[in-house]
Order: C-alpha cells, then structure tokens, then sequence
C-alpha cells in the first residue's frame, strides 16, 4: 500500500470513528459533547452561531429534547485539511422525530415516525495530545 492510500485510510477511519461517537453522544449524553470543542470552536446551529465549548455545550443542551430523536447517519463524505493536518467531515442522515409535527414543511413517514433530513459538517483539527478537537461545526435541518 503507497503512503497516500495509508493516509487516505487514517483520515477516513478517524472520521467515521468521530461520527458514531459524535452521534452516539447526541443521542444519550449531549452535555458530553462539549469535551469534542475548544475555546475557540465555532458552532452554527440552523444559522445561529456559538462560540467556545461552553456556548456551544449550553446551546445544544438548549436544542430540542435530543433524547427524543434518534439520529440516523445516511452518508459520511470527509477529506484531508492539510496543512494543519485537519479533517473535514460532511454527514447526512435524519432525525427521527416521533409524533413532531412542521408547519411549514412536509416530513417524511419512516417507521411509523416523522424525520427530517439533517446536514452537518465538521471541521476537526489536531490536538498537541495527538486526538482531535471539533473546530468549526454546521448543523441544519431540511424540511421537504
């Protein structure tokens, strides 16, 4: 295997691994989630941005009732941030929201619940400890 194929397969493994966590978090314990931002992590959550870890951990405790939804991740798209030695990671799925009613929009019937497609894009960065810290995060939700 050439060194490219090595490292394309570093970086792939390291965001598939950030996304279930990351999803996993979210769904059982999202006031964990601030241990994955910084300082000087940047959220933008359906167009409202936080900034610092504890905005951010404040914000997304201040989200919908996560507990309620279960996330469903569709896709996991990443590429290489160089020269930082970041990571870029798009998801796309859906929130599986049960009994959730959209005014302004239709949802989709999956499994006798209602969901919604999801966006979200992650830009990770490298920590002087060898893991990662989310730097930039965007979040939004898609209505059909």
């Amino acid at each position: 295997m050439d060194v490219a194929a090595a490292e394309e397969r570093r970086w792939e493994a390291v965001a598939m691994a950030f996304v279930e966590h990351y999803y996993h978090l979210l769904d059982t314990s999202s006031p964990s989630l601030a241990g994955l931002y910084d300082s000087t992590s940047l959220l933008s959550f359906e167009g409202q941005p936080e900034f610092g870890a504890e905005a951010i951990a404040r914000r997304l405790a201040a989200a919908p009732p996560f507990d309620r939804y279960r996330h469903r991740v569709s896709t996991v798209d990443c590429q290489p941030s160089p020269p930082t030695g970041g990571i870029l990671v798009f998801v796309s799925g859906s929130l599986e929201l049960p009994g959730e009613e959209h005014r302004s929009a239709s949802p989709i019937a999956i499994n006798g619940g209602l969901s919604s497609l999801s966006l979200q894009m992650f830009q990770l960065v490298p920590t002087p400890q060898g893991g990662f810290v989310v730097q930039n995060d965007i979040f939004r939700r898609l209505y059909t």
